[in-house]
Order: C-alpha cells, then sequence, then structure tokens
C-alpha cells in the first residue's frame, strides 16, 4: 500500500503547508477557512475535517528523489509544499473551467462560494506555492542551485497552463490525435511530476545530469499513469474504481482509447455525434472499441511509457532504502486494477 511508505513524509509535509497557508500577514478568517477547505483541513463551516484531498505522490515523490540521491529528505520540505500548493491550485481553477460539482466526494470550492471567489483561492494558492518555494533559501542551498529549481519552477508552471488550454481546446475540436492527446497530458498531468523528481535529485546532488534522469523518469511515469486512469475509466471495475462502468463514455472524454477508436471506426464516429447518451449508446460504443481491440493498443502505450520511466530510472542509479521505496511507488501506482 503507498501509505505504508508515504506515512513517514506526510505529516512534515503537511505542517510545511500549513505553515505557509497561516503564516500571511492580515488574512480575513473566511478566506482562511476557504484556503483550508481546498487542502482538506477544514470543513465549509471552518471545523477540522482532515479529509484527503489525494495521496501527495508529487511532494511525495520528491522527498524519495531527495533521499535516492544522497541528500537528507528534510531539505526538500520547501519545494514538497511549493509542488503540492500548486497541483491544488491548478485543481481549483480546473474545477471551475470544467464546471465540477465533486473532487473527492466533497462539493467543489466555485460550488459553495462562487466561481470568482474560488479563482481568488485558486490565486492565491499560487502564490502561496512560489512563497513556500523561497523558503528554500533558508536550507543552505547555493545561489545557483535555487535560481535552477525556480527556473524549473516557472517552466512547469508554463506547461501546467499549456497542458490545460489544450484540453479545454479538445473539448471542441472535432478531431484530435492520440499524439496531440499525448502531448496534452505531458502538459496538463506529467510535468509536475517529473519537475518533482527533478527538484528532488538537484537538491540532493546539484547535479543537473543526474536531475535530468529523475525528471524522465517522472514524465513517463506520470503519461503512464494517467493512460492506465484511462484504461479505468472504460472497463475499470466500479467496485473497484468507485465509478460507474465506462464513465469516460459517458461524459464523451476524448481519452486515448477513443481517441484511438474515432481515428478507425466511422461507426464510432456516428455514435458520439448523437445527443443524450443512454445506457444502449454506450454498451454500443465500448463494444466497437472492443472489436477494435482499442484496450490493448492502450494497454501497450502504458507499458512503453512505463518501460521508458523504468528504464530513465535505471539510469538515475538511485541509492539505499530509496531506490527500494521508489520502485514500490511505481509498482503501488500500477497495481490499479481494471
Amino acid at each position: 500500500m503507498l501509505s505504508s511508505f508515504f506515512q513517514r513524509y506526510w505529516v512534515e509535509i503537511d505542517l510545511e503547508m500549513r505553515r505557509v497557508v497561516t503564516s500571511q500577514p492580515n488574512q480575513p478568517p473566511d478566506l482562511g477557512v476557504m484556503l483550508q477547505y481546498a487542502l482538506g483541513w477544514v470543513d465549509q463551516e471552518g471545523n477540522p475535517s482532515n479529509i484527503p484531498t489525494g495521496k501527495r505522490i508529487r511532494p511525495v515523490l520528491l522527498l524519495l528523489a531527495v533521499e535516492a540521491a544522497g541528500g537528507k529528505w528534510q531539505s526538500g520540505l520547501p519545494a514538497a509544499a511549493a509542488v503540492e500548493l500548486l497541483h491544488n491550485f491548478s485543481l481549483v481553477h480546473d474545477d471551475i473551467q470544467d464546471q465540477s460539482p465533486l473532487r473527492h466526494n466533497r462539493p467543489t470550492l466555485w460550488q459553495i462560494w462562487g466561481s470568482a471567489i474560488a479563482i481568488n483561492i485558486g490565486d492565491a494558492l499560487f502564490t502561496m506555492a512560489y512563497d513556500a518555494l523561497e523558503r528554500l533559501s533558508s536550507t543552505g542551498l547555493s545561489s545557483d542551485k535555487l535560481i535552477e529549481i525556480w527556473r524549473i519552477f516557472n517552466r512547469t508552471m508554463l506547461e501546467l497552463t499549456r497542458g490545460q488550454h489544450l484540453d479545454m481546446r479538445f473539448e471542441h475540436q472535432d478531431t484530435v490525435t492520440p499524439d496531440e492527446y499525448i502531448s496534452m497530458i505531458t502538459g496538463k498531468s506529467a510535468a509536475l511530476l517529473a519537475a518533482s523528481a527533478q527538484m528532488g535529485a538537484l537538491i540532493a546532488s546539484g547535479n543537473p545530469q543526474l536531475a535530468e534522469h529523475y525528471a524522465e523518469f517522472g514524465l513517463n511515469l506520470g503519461i503512464a499513469f494517467q493512460i492506465r486512469d484511462d484504461i479505468l475509466g472504460i472497463w475499470g471495475d466500479p467496485s473497484v474504481t468507485g465509478k460507474s462502468a465506462a464513465t469516460d463514455i459517458l461524459s464523451r472524454k476524448k481519452s486515448l482509447p477513443v481517441l484511438y477508436g474515432l481515428e478507425n471506426s466511422d461507426k464510432l464516429m456516428r455514435v458520439y455525434e448523437r445527443g443524450e447518451f443512454k445506457q444502449a449508446d454506450i454498451d454500443e460504443a465500448v463494444a466497437i472499441l472492443d472489436t477494435l481491440d482499442a484496450q490493448e493498443y492502450t494497454r501497450q502505450s502504458e507499458e512503453r511509457y512505463y518501460q521508458k520511466a523504468i528504464s530513465a530510472l535505471e539510469a538515475a542509479n538511485p541509492q539505499g532504502a530509496p531506490a527500494e521505496w521508489l520502485s514500490q511507488l511505481v509498482t503501488s501506482l500500477f497495481e490499479r486494477n481494471y
């Protein structure tokens, strides 16, 4: 289980994030409630709740990379808090743009307080991410290393917005190729994982070449992880995924197996041009995808990026117990059943 080795980092990541979020001067109480609600620390009334808002995979990966590259994981805590705050900023804005009513089984921020307020909270989380990153300057890192980490963080923020732009554009674009889709998830889903691993290795070693291997590992891991989600979104077992079967078909999500199907079947294209989907339409779409072996195509794509991630990790040559923990992390992420 992920929690068996994430636990050693979770408490300190949480404390570091709380130090950043609660240290802002002149913070109105209701603003504090909204910020902490977005991070799962309180309910909408401000009562402590500590409802998990994710597995903290990105900051944990960063701290694992610090240790695996020969450093003390505590030195990476400011950067770990920064990547998690940046991730949550992106989720707040993503929920507004997608009009998503729920996240982690709770009403989304905009559903409770409105889009304008939620945009402002997202902006605050974005700024706090940089505040957290600035705290690296007190850990003894050299100026050159701090500047390089800052550069990686800035570049990643631009990649997140590029990926989100493509995702929104694809909703109204008649034709999207599988390659265009991979480009989109590279920005939206994989870039922050890549940056987390890269920054962790750089904090520990100061070696840009070593850090690039970790970045390549995180990038391909993120792409493979999203592709696994695409498979689960159509063929996943509801008792395992917690979602209805073929939920991505119902929402007409342009996931990788769907794009492969649309590229290879006029019949599926005609199904997707229909009005509101009924269960019969969903069943027909899945049957067409099965005829095309779309699941196998998608699994092969996942395996290709998974192997790239493993090769990059081997090139990074992680050391000691953290090398085994990184391997366990990868295994755990891909143990999600169909």
